[in-house]
């Protein structure tokens, strides 16, 4: 009986973690429209993002193209609590954080050693197929830049 019931509340514990994660309008793949799109230059283009459970935490993968037009890929796993956790493959930033504004709108802030180099504002739209980020940046002529990428859910 008592195997009964852990197995019972282990499961009803998964259902519940795969239910929050589910309800993340984020969460699944993302293609970059062009057309909506602007992309500032010397910028990062994203052209696939995407939002997948990973344990308890989330994952967000990217692969796009730096400013250079070369190819970039960039992993990070973690959580939407303002905390920095470790981000791979992008040259400008080490670590980044997301913050969980609302149901659908999160922030955003790449840091290079400490130092925030880009920071932003994520909006999935209220019927969930879009969703827009504008990011700001210090850009190659030293003055603030900012940039507007429109993604269309997959």
């Amino acid at each position: 009986m008592k195997a009964r019931t852990i197995l019972l509340t282990l499961a009803l514990c998964l259902v519940g973690a795969a239910a929050g994660f589910a309800q993340n309008p984020n969460m699944g793949t993302w293609k970059l429209n062009e057309a909506k799109s602007r992309i500032a230059p010397g910028f990062t283009r994203n052209t696939t993002v995407v939002y997948s459970a990973s344990g308890d935490s989330v994952k967000v993968t990217t692969d796009g193209t730096d400013k250079d037009s070369k190819p970039i890929h960039t992993e990070w796993t973690g959580k939407f609590d303002g905390k920095d956790y470790p981000v791979t493959g992008d040259p400008n930033a080490d670590t980044r954080s997301y913050t969980k504004v609302d149901d659908r709108t999160l922030t955003l802030a790449n840091k290079k050693a400490g130092t925030v180099t880009t920071s932003g504002r994520i909006a999935v739209s209220a019927d969930g197929k879009s969703r827009t980020v504008v990011v700001s940046g210090i850009g190659a002529s030293g003055k603030k830049v900012t940039s507007k990428a429109v993604y269309d859910k997959q």
